[in-house]
């Protein structure tokens, strides 16, 4: 069935879209801080990477609804409170919405913009919410990391990298100091995992 745009729920879910993912991005950057402060450069710069990609996801909800630019769009919602001293808190709680999004809210909102006839917006929901998926497995492994005391450890030997300043340690564990550049050890990652998050 066509919809006029005006009259859809797909506009609704769109500016309610818009407003999660610009909370999330808040919330994330937030979170960055409160990592920064414990000392774990590694987990600041998830979320820092994570709020870049929910700004991304805000803007192509965003220019879905240039058609109604000088409106005003009402919508009712509910967004979370994630406000935890415990950083493993923080991250599981970050997984809980990005999975609620990808196994609820972006399916049900992708279902009615391809009912309603709008298939570009449909395709972005579901895009989109394989990325919030993405990221609710990337928060739930640093959470397992944080729960199991092993952000910088291992059983076996592993290949470590610090974000500062590129030096390379093998070993079960991160070092304590990077030697090279003595940032302290927040700042290590498994070679394995030094991909976009850590640019």
């Amino acid at each position: 069935m066509s919809v006029n745009f005006q009259d859809s729920k797909t506009k609704k879910n769109l500016m309610r879209a818009f407003a999660g993912e610009s909370q999330a991005r808040n919330r994330y950057t937030f979170a960055a801080g409160q990592a920064r402060k414990e000392k774990l450069p590694v987990l600041e710069r998830i979320f820092l990477y994570t709020a870049g990609q929910e700004k991304e996801h805000a803007e192509i909800f965003y220019n879905h609804l240039q058609q109604l630019s000088g409106k005003t769009i009402a919508i009712d919602g509910a967004y979370p409170v994630d406000i935890y001293e415990d950083m493993k808190d923080v991250l599981k709680a970050a997984k809980h919405n990005e999975y609620e999004e990808y196994e609820d809210v972006y399916q049900k909102f992708m279902e009615e913009a391809a009912e309603e006839g709008f298939h570009e917006v449909a395709a972005s929901f579901r895009m989109i919410a394989s990325v919030e998926k993405t990221h609710g497995d990337r928060f739930q492994k640093y959470a397992d990391y944080l729960e199991q005391g092993r952000l910088f450890s291992q059983e076996n030997k592993a290949v470590w990298v610090c974000l500062n300043c590129g030096y390379i340690h093998e070993g079960p564990q991160a070092p304590q100091i990077c030697p090279a550049c003595k940032h302290e050890q927040g700042y290590f990652v498994r070679a394995d995992e030094t991909m976009a998050p850590f640019i």
